[in-house]
């Protein structure tokens, strides 16, 4: 199975046909190289805030009621390109309105036979705490995808394992993370939330990021960090852990993967952190033994 990750750089389009046509050409690309999933980051609707007047773009709570207009083309456009394209597209996140001015970060998964999935995300960050406007989700899904589980952790979710191990624990083996990040170290954390729930679970884990800057936008204003696809630092992967990863310029990082390869190199691996996992769940360690030293 192929995956692309992309690392997008925010648009400002002037309308949603503007914002259609470039969504059929980056997931063009991504079909024209062979992938089977495709995916977008998070935030990717806060785009569409641009279509409207400044007055509304430049405030966040405006850009938010104004952007579910949209909802039903949204939906409707990305299930038509994953049929055109017969690509499962990741769709990046939705702040959807969930009643009395509440909104979700929701990611769209849809499928090539006109399936719709979702995960909210589920830890929020200061900012996303900060507009008061904004509620984490309450359900952890694991999905099937052409015989492969799969779990989506939006961005912070990737810094928790207790989630994506119940995730694991359900069979996924691939763990899809849209991220926006506006700071070298917030692209740095969830780099290493990804590279820890790879190794921790010994499973596939694909990020995409949003790039470039967007001034118009309060909440994609800076956009920081790359693309990427990870592996568990072991035998037959690469030593640190990276399977692609984008460089500046380009959009999409893509790599395969040998699901069948990687369970058959498990009994092989040099650690195994997922077999091992239980070992820290003894009772004798359930608190630590505070040792006063005179």
């Amino acid at each position: 199975m192929k995956i692309a990750v992309a690392r997008y750089p925010v648009g400002s389009p002037a309308d949603f046909d503007a914002f259609a046509a470039r969504q059929r050409q980056v997931l063009g690309e991504a079909a024209a190289a062979g992938t089977r999933i495709a995916v977008l980051p998070e935030y990717l609707s806060l785009e569409l805030a641009a279509t409207f007047r400044r007055h509304i773009f430049s405030d966040l709570p405006a850009s938010l009621a104004a952007i579910q207009q949209y909802r039903p083309q949204w939906l409707a456009l990305f299930s038509a390109l994953a049929r055109e394209f017969d690509l499962h597209v990741v769709a990046g996140s939705f702040l959807l309105d969930t009643g009395n001015g509440r909104y979700r970060n929701r990611c769209d998964w849809l499928t090539p036979d006109g399936q719709h999935l979702w995960q909210d995300k589920l830890q929020l960050t200061g900012f996303e705490k900060g507009t008061g406007l904004i509620d984490p989700g309450d359900v952890l899904k694991v999905f099937e995808v052409d015989g492969i589980r799969v779990g989506v952790a939006i961005c912070y979710d990737s810094e928790f394992p207790l989630p994506v191990r119940r995730q694991y624990e359900a069979g996924a083996r691939l763990l899809v993370v849209p991220s926006c990040t506006d700071t070298a170290a917030g692209a740095t954390r969830v780099r290493i939330g990804c590279l820890a729930r790879a190794l921790e679970n010994r499973m596939f884990v694909a990020q995409s990021v949003t790039a470039g800057l967007a001034e118009w936008s309060p909440a994609l204003d800076v956009n920081t960090g790359q693309a990427a696809i990870y592996a568990p630092m072991d035998v037959g992967f690469p030593a640190d852990g990276v399977l692609a990863q984008t460089a500046e310029g380009q959009l999409w990082a893509l790599a395969e993967l040998d699901f069948a390869a990687f369970e058959a190199r498990r009994a092989q691996a040099q650690v195994a952190n997922d077999r091992d996992w239980p070992g820290q769940l003894q009772p004798a360690l359930a608190q630590a033994v505070v040792t006063n030293v005179p």
